[in-house]
């Protein structure tokens, strides 16, 4: 059974596409185009160094007319959407996604004119395509380019798993990392000076408790979070569209390089299509390509793999006989056992009293149940 069909927490009662065992036609879906465009929020130093990292689009400027106005509030009253990318994979960051652009804009520009959608359903070519309009200045004026601004927050495989794997009751779960990069992004806007008025945030968890958190934060805006948001509101799909497609060129990036690492003497440019797939477990390149690239000691790369994941943890213990070495920890001095296994060290119970500990640890109860090898 694969790791993604395990039962999940509670609190997520409508779990997305990626929580879930996917189909062929999914995994197609989420598959990056060998030629994906590459935005301009691909920072490749930060995704091959295993570093988060944000990246703000340029505000238009009819945003922030009156530029000498000191009142936000006298600037075009805008929308936000937020969304996410890569909640589910074992390879690959996390990516959300904030957009925004003016309240009357919204249906017309996004829907109509463009068809944005929730990008789970859209082509991965469509959406490479919508998102090169949204970062190319056109002859013909567009005002997806001239009226809309977007941000992302990629957090790293790296740093996802070291904070779910944090000892001593610790844990930074999932979702409280993902809150964490919400609210930071939306800051991030209402800092370059533009007047959100209206928010709306594809849920995590129980929707009500997370809408009540975000309105404590912003208690200025109408905020609406919901379920299927990306599907129900223009500017959620447009977020999650600048997510998806920079995840998918995060992808592309670093196989590129890992490509080129091991072979040195190939084309930068030649196309080469990825061997992991899409990253998803469920994905059967994905988990082949696991098996075959697993360092007897360190695994994988800290820029490519999630090792919170059980996906990892179950093939790290369980390889030996593709050349994975057992780790044996001596015992301290004040501990029974007599050996410690090195995933041992990958699992910590839930923070106590932390303030998302209501909406779950995914250590425990999701990614972190060991897949078993029947899943490769």
């Amino acid at each position: 059974m694969s790791l993604l069909s395990q039962s999940q927490p509670k609190e997520i009662e409508s779990p997305k596409m990626e929580d879930t065992q996917m189909t062929e036609d999914n995994i197609a879906l989420e598959t990056p185009i060998s030629d994906v465009f590459i935005p301009p929020s691909i920072n490749e130093p930060a995704l091959l160094r295993g570093d988060s990292y944000t990246h703000f689009s340029a505000v238009p400027p009819s945003l922030l007319s009156p530029a000498d106005s000191s009142e936000i509030s006298s600037r075009t009253e805008c929308c936000l959407g937020v969304d996410e990318a890569g909640r589910g994979p074992v390879l690959g960051p996390m990516v959300y996604g904030v957009f925004y652009l003016p309240l009357p804009l919204s249906d017309p520009l996004l829907r109509q004119q463009h068809h944005f959608d929730d990008s789970k359903v859209l082509t991965p070519a469509v959406r490479s395509s919508l998102m090169q309009t949204l970062c190319t200045p056109s002859t013909v004026p567009d005002e997806l380019f001239s009226s809309c601004g977007w941000a992302i927050s990629s957090l790293s495989p790296r740093d996802i798993s070291s904070g779910m794997m944090r000892p001593n009751g610790g844990t930074y779960n999932l979702n409280a990392q993902a809150m964490d990069a919400t609210i930071a992004l939306i800051k991030g806007v209402y800092a370059r000076g533009v007047n959100i008025k209206e928010i709306y945030v594809d849920t995590i968890g129980q929707p009500a408790a997370y809408q009540k958190k975000l309105e404590r934060v912003f208690p200025t805006a109408k905020i609406t979070v919901a379920k299927k948001a990306d599907s129900l509101y223009p500017c959620v799909s447009a977020a999650s569209v600048c997510a998806k497609v920079t995840r998918d060129a995060a992808l592309e990036t670093l196989w590129r390089a890992r490509h080129r690492s091991n072979n040195p003497e190939s084309d930068e440019k030649e196309e080469v299509d990825m061997a992991w797939g899409s990253g998803y477990p469920s994905d059967g390149r994905c988990s082949t390509w696991l098996k075959g690239n697993m360092h007897p000691v360190f695994g994988w790369g800290p820029a490519e793999c999630r090792f919170s994941w059980g996906t990892a943890k179950d093939l790290l213990e369980t390889n030996t006989k593709n050349g994975g070495v057992k780790v044996d920890w001596p015992a301290d001095d004040d501990d029974n056992r007599d050996t410690h296994r090195l995933t041992d060290f990958f699992a910590a119970a839930p923070a106590k009293g932390h303030e998302d500990e209501d909406m779950g640890d995914e250590l425990g109860t999701w990614f972190g149940t060991p897949a078993g090898l029947e899943a490769f």
